[in-house]
């Protein structure tokens, strides 16, 4: 307690050498400001020369930390300011202008890199200036300020930026002519140019970028129209591609990082733009000779290119769909012609060339597939081609109102026979290509109306050759077009099963009787009528043994299923009929050797003669009339057609198939004159025939104009039917909306019936009118324009 009183004693001498912290003073006279603004100076400069190894960093920032603090931040930025400008102007800039004539590449970006790596080293020292004066101010930080110097004083001054722009423009060219220059140069040039904008672009693009895009213009401009009148469109096209990576790496390499997209914009316009409807329409090379060709490269190279520009897929669309759909015209043209073929050497006619629909269809086919191919190696299945194909097809497919009679037909012939040979994998193929087209057709109603006929025939003259590639088709459709589109379809198949099961009990009803009604062996299919679109034909006089072969079946059936009626159809109907030909000579309107034959009589056939045993395949009718000459060796056409009641134009069609056909199945002689059957010819057996084949198909002609009576009656079906579905929209619609416009109604009415088929709007209007008449509908009393529904 006591030495607490005492007096302290004096520091010692190791007291005194310690070190003590100063306190910065509260106040700063003029001649401790300048003093420290003199070492600050000083010490910037030192820095610039590059002199700054012997720098206290520590202390200059002190000092330049007590010049902001006590408010004297502004003395020091113009300071620094005036500093950083005077050694521009006065050491760098002469550098800079004297290299000029040398070196001045290297030089500039020397005297940058030096220039940059001080102003990093006076910003850490001015670091708090940085971040209170220049705030407090708003003007531009350390670093940023030697960057806008250095603009000012190197790069606009003393024609420094011109001669750089020559400079780097002239080295571009060179290397655009194959020769070698300092890319690293120029690079690092252009990164000087970009960091002097300062985070924008402002000085890059001012000194450089627009000058280069502009000549740049000008050198494609130049070159375009000189590869375009030494080169076809696809050296062309690669011409350009090779241009596009060229300029493509040369930015990546030395230029900006957003110059890039600026200089393909540049070739874009010169290059493809400007030059794009020569380049497709080009004779001998442009896109039409690709498409003829099947030039996929450069499809796909011109679909590339022309995809960088504005409506460049158009013109491609719009070339490609122009070939398209004067291909498919054609096609049409083609297989739609007016006449037929050439006539046989036996008078008859053959088929008309529009009636031919396999080579049609499959010509659509392969088209299609062509296109898909187009579509997928060459357009990158680009949905703007694939839409404009779909387009074009669905144009020129429902170009005639036979389309979908040619595609049921085409799917007939493949079910019948063209199949027969493929697996089951290339059957699926070719029904779902089918498809395609069948969505392709604006009448499905039609298509549907012969695909049930071709069907009926398929299935009762057992031509279809697998009941899986049937019902696959149908299943399609089905998920195509719904359940009612293929529902009688479904139940023609049904028909068959049970016909199938009807004939195993009638079959064992006749092994009770006895056996067959005078040897007759017979095959009934009985069909829901309402399913089959078999048209009704007059019955014609069956031989005493068929008839009562069928009575016994009729009362089979009717006994089985009381109410019933049953009616014989002869129109699909078919038989083998056993032939015995004696070997007479005769042949086609040979008189003398007919009546040769008449006065030997019957039983002088076979004296001293081969005979032919043969089975003829035939149909109903044609079976009808050979079983006529068991009776009588001779009929003139007019007695044959009151003997068999059989119609008179399919009489005729049954004569001349047997008598005027191919040479191998003329089992009758004719007597008589010209291409046309007359009621006075005469026909009787030719006992000449003679066949290597046991079984021979008797095949029946196509009498000139025999498919147009049938299109025209299927036509009027198919109006008939369709006048339903129109009054049925149109009802459909009413009920749920109540009252509509009549405009409103045909619209909703066209949207529920396109998918089956296009109805015709002077249709709709006309079934409005018969729905109104029957009190369906009516007129709005104040608004004549609309309908009500009447409930």
């Amino acid at each position: 307690m006591s030495n607490r009183s005492q007096p302290r004693s004096q520091p010692t001498q190791s007291q005194n050498s310690r070190v003590r912290i100063r306190a910065f003073p509260t106040t700063m006279d003029e001649k401790y400001i300048s003093q420290i603004w003199g070492l600050l100076e000083r010490a910037i400069k030192e820095i610039q020369r590059k002199n700054n190894s012997g720098l206290s960093f520590e202390e200059l920032y002190r000092n330049a930390y007590t010049m902001v603090l006590h408010k004297h931040g502004e003395r020091l930025y113009n300071g620094l300011r005036n500093v950083v400008t005077e050694y521009l102007q006065s050491a760098v800039r002469a550098e800079v202008v004297n290299s000029m004539n040398g070196e001045f590449l290297s030089t500039l970006n020397s005297v940058w890199q030096d220039h940059t790596t001080a102003m990093v080293m006076i910003r850490d020292i001015l670091m708090y200036m940085d971040r209170v004066y220049v705030q407090q101010h708003s003007v531009d930080p350390v670093y940023h300020l030697g960057l806008k110097l250095f603009c000012n004083e190197i790069i606009y001054a003393g024609g420094v930026g011109e001669h750089l722009r020559t400079i780097l423009l002239s080295m571009i060219a060179a290397e655009r002519r194959g020769e070698t220059i300092p890319r690293m140069g120029i690079k690092n040039a252009c990164a000087m140019l970009v960091a002097l904008g300062n985070e924008t672009s402002s000085v890059y693009e001012k000194e450089f970028e627009k000058d280069f895009l502009r000549e740049s213009a000008e050198f494609y401009q130049n070159e375009s129209q000189r590869f375009l009148a030494d080169n076809s469109a696809s050296v062309y096209l690669r011409k350009v591609e090779e241009c596009l990576a060229e300029e493509s790496q040369r930015a990546k390499m030395y230029l900006a990082a957003n110059t890039e997209a600026k200089i393909l914009g540049v070739l874009d316009t010169e290059l493809i733009m400007k030059h794009m409807d020569t380049i497709i329409d080009m004779e001998n090379s442009g896109m039409v000779y690709m498409l003829v060709n099947e030039r996929i490269e450069d499809l796909k190279r011109l679909y590339t290119l022309l995809r960088r520009v504005e409506n460049g897929i158009k013109k491609m669309t719009d070339c490609m769909s122009n070939y398209l759909r004067g291909k498919g015209k054609n096609l049409v043209d083609a297989a739609c012609s007016e006449g037929g073929k050439p006539e046989s050497e036996d008078g008859t006619h053959n088929a008309p060339l529009c009636s031919n629909p396999i080579t049609f269809v499959q010509s659509m086919m392969d088209l299609k597939d062509k296109f898909d191919h187009f579509l997928t190696e060459a357009f990158s299945s680009d949905k703007t081609f694939k839409q404009k194909i779909q387009s074009d097809f669905e144009f020129f497919l429902n170009l005639t109102p036979k389309s979908p009679e040619f595609l049921s037909l085409y799917i007939d012939d493949m079910l019948k026979k063209g199949m027969k040979q493929m697996s089951d994998a290339q059957a699926e193929i070719i029904l779902d290509k089918s498809m395609v087209l069948f969505r392709f057709l604006q009448e499905k109603d039609v298509f549907e109306r012969y695909y049930k006929q071709h069907l009926a025939k398929r299935l009762l003259l057992q031509k279809a050759i697998s009941d899986d590639s049937e019902k696959a088709m149908i299943s399609k459709l089905k998920t195509e077009c719904g359940c009612q589109f293929t529902s009688k379809l479904e139940g023609m198949f049904k028909d068959m099963e049970v016909s199938q099961n009807v004939m195993s009990d009638y079959k064992e009803f006749q092994e009770r009787q006895g056996g067959p009604v005078g040897g007759v062996d017979m095959f009934v299919r009985v069909l829901t009528k309402v399913y089959w679109p078999t048209q009704s034909v007059p019955m014609c006089q069956l031989p005493p043994t068929a008839a009562a072969a069928f009575s016994q079946f009729e009362a089979f059936y009717l006994n089985k299923h009381n109410g019933r009626k049953l009616s014989l159809n002869p129109g699909l109907g078919y038989a083998d009929v056993k032939a015995v030909f004696y070997g007479v000579n005769s042949s086609l309107n040979d008189e003398q050797s007919q009546q040769e034959s008449d006065q030997a009589g019957p039983s002088s056939r076979s004296v001293g003669r081969k005979e032919e045993h043969k089975i003829l395949q035939v149909n109903t009718y044609q079976m009808v009339v050979l079983m006529r000459f068991n009776d009588r060796t001779r009929f003139t056409f007019h007695e044959l057609l009151e003997d068999t009641q059989i119609p008179e134009r399919e009489l005729k069609r049954s004569l001349a198939s047997m008598a005027m056909g191919k040479t191998s199945q003329r089992v009758l002689c004719r007597r008589g004159h010209g291409k046309e059957i007359d009621k006075d010819d005469e026909f009787s057996v030719n006992d000449g025939f003679t066949s290597k084949l046991t079984r021979i198909r008797i095949q029946m002609v196509s009498g000139r104009g025999d498919t147009e009576p049938e299109r025209k009656e299927t036509r009027k079906k198919v109006d008939d039917d369709r006048k339903h579905e129109v009054e049925a929209a149109i009802v459909r619609v009413m009920k749920a909306r109540k009252k509509l416009l009549h405009n409103q109604l045909i619209t909703e009415v066209t949207d529920q019936l396109k998918a089956r088929f296009l109805p015709d709007p002077v249709l709709i209007k006309k079934r409005i009118e018969s729905l109104i008449d029957r009190e369906y509908l009516e007129r709005d009393r104040t608004d004549h324009r609309s309908y009500n529904y009447l409930a």
